[in-house]
C-alpha cells in the first residue's frame, strides 16, 4: 500500500509539472502583443516591387560575374552594398570609417582569397548594445565552363531585400521612430563554400553574442517551388521554435496581421531529409544558442544553375515576403523584453 501511495505521489507531481510547462507554452502564445501596428504598415508601404527589380537587374547583372567569394565579381558586389548604405545615409558598424568585414585569406578555403561581410546598423534608442540580426549571403557559385551563375533567387532575392528593410527602418528614424534596440544589416560573403562569413562573424562579432536577440536570415525568397505552384502566397520558415518558442509565436502572429502569406513549416521537421536547418548562415548563429529564424522559398529547377536570373523573380511575391520579415524585424527590435528561450520555460 505504501508503494502505491508514493507512485500515485510521483504521477500527481509529474502531471502538475506537465501541466505547468504546456500553461507556459500556451501563455507564451497568448500574450504575443502586436506593436506599432499603423507604423508597421506606414513604413513597410516603402518596400516596392520596383525597388527590389531594379536592384536585383544590377546585382545580378554580368558585370558582377555571378559573386564568387574572393574574386573580382564578389568585390563589386560589396563596393555595390557599401555604396548603397552609404547614399541611404545608414552607418557603418566595422571601425566607423569602412562598412567591411575583412575576412583573411588564411581564414577561408585555400585559393580562395581574402573576402570581406558588409555591416551597416541602425543605433537603438533604448538598448543601443542589444541587437537584432537581418542577414543574407551575398555571394553565389561565379564562372563555371564560362557560364555566369548569376544567382538571383540564391541569394540575390535575400540581399536586395535586406536593402529594402533597411532603408524602410532608416526612414522610420529619420522621422522619430528609431527602433529601440540595435538592427544590424549583415550581408555575408563565402556562404556557399560552407557558411564561412558568418562563421568569421561568430567569431569576431561587433555585438556581444550574449547581447543578440534573434537572427533573421534570408535566403532564397523570390520564387515559388512546386509544391506552391497553386498557391505562390506561402514562405518557408525553419528554426523559428527551435531555441525559442516564444519567437515562434511572434513570427506567427506578425504574419497573421500583417500579410496573407502561409508560414510553411514542412522543411522545420527534426527528420528534414534536406537538412536545410544546417545549411544557410542562420545556423552558426543557432549554435550559440541565439534564436533564428530561417526564411526560404524552396529549391526549384534553376537552384546552382547558370539560368537561375532575374526576370523569372517573382517581385511582388518578393516585396510581400520582404514586408512580413520586416514586420517581425519591428516587433524584435521594439520589444520590451528580451526573448525567452526554451531552456528558461
Amino acid at each position: 500500500m505504501k508503494a502505491l501511495i508514493i507512485a500515485s505521489a510521483f504521477l500527481v507531481v509529474g502531471s502538475c509539472s506537465e501541466t505547468k510547462y504546456s500553461t507556459k507554452i500556451e501563455n507564451l502564445e497568448h500574450n504575443v502583443e502586436i506593436i506599432d501596428k499603423e507604423l508597421v504598415l506606414q513604413y513597410s508601404k516603402t518596400i516596392t516591387p520596383q525597388d527590389l527589380k531594379s536592384r536585383l537587374d544590377i546585382f545580378c547583372s554580368e558585370e558582377f560575374q555571378g559573386r564568387a567569394t574572393g574574386k573580382q565579381g564578389q568585390k563589386k558586389a560589396s563596393n555595390y552594398l557599401r555604396s548603397f548604405y552609404k547614399e541611404k545615409n545608414i552607418a557603418p558598424k566595422v571601425n566607423d570609417s569602412t562598412y567591411y568585414q575583412t575576412i583573411p585569406e588564411d581564414f577561408l578555403p585555400k585559393g580562395m582569397g581574402a573576402s570581406e561581410n558588409i555591416l551597416a546598423y541602425i543605433k537603438g534608442s533604448q538598448y543601443p548594445e542589444e541587437v537584432l540580426i537581418i542577414s543574407g549571403h551575398l555571394d553565389h557559385l561565379g564562372i563555371k565552363n564560362d557560364a555566369i551563375f548569376f544567382g538571383a533567387d540564391d541569394n540575390g532575392s535575400g540581399t536586395v531585400a535586406i536593402t529594402e528593410i533597411a532603408e524602410a527602418f532608416k526612414l522610420a528614424e529619420q522621422q522619430g521612430h528609431s527602433p529601440k534596440r540595435s538592427i544590424l544589416f549583415l550581408h555575408l560573403t563565402a556562404e556557399e563554400i560552407g557558411l564561412q562569413g558568418s562563421k568569421f562573424y561568430i567569431e569576431n562579432p561587433v555585438f556581444n553574442l550574449d547581447k543578440t536577440i534573434a537572427n533573421l536570415n534570408i535566403d532564397m525568397i523570390g520564387r515559388v517551388d512546386n509544391k506552391h505552384e497553386n498557391n505562390t502566397d506561402y514562405i518557408y520558415l525553419i528554426g523559428a521554435d527551435r531555441i525559442s518558442k516564444e519567437l515562434h509565436y511572434i513570427s506567427a502572429k506578425t504574419a497573421q496581421t500583417f500579410t496573407n502569406l502561409e508560414l510553411d513549416y514542412k522543411y522545420n521537421s527534426e527528420n528534414d531529409k534536406n537538412r536545410y536547418y544546417y545549411r544557410s548562415d542562420h545556423y552558426n548563429f543557432a549554435k550559440k544558442s541565439i534564436p533564428v529564424i530561417f526564411y526560404f522559398n524552396g529549391e526549384h529547377k534553376d537552384y546552382h544553375k547558370p539560368t537561375d536570373t532575374p526576370e523569372k523573380i517573382n517581385y511582388p511575391l518578393l516585396a510581400k515576403r520582404a514586408k512580413l520579415i520586416f514586420a517581425t524585424a519591428w516587433q524584435l527590435a521594439n520589444r520590451k523584453d528580451f526573448l525567452i528561450k526554451n531552456e528558461d520555460i
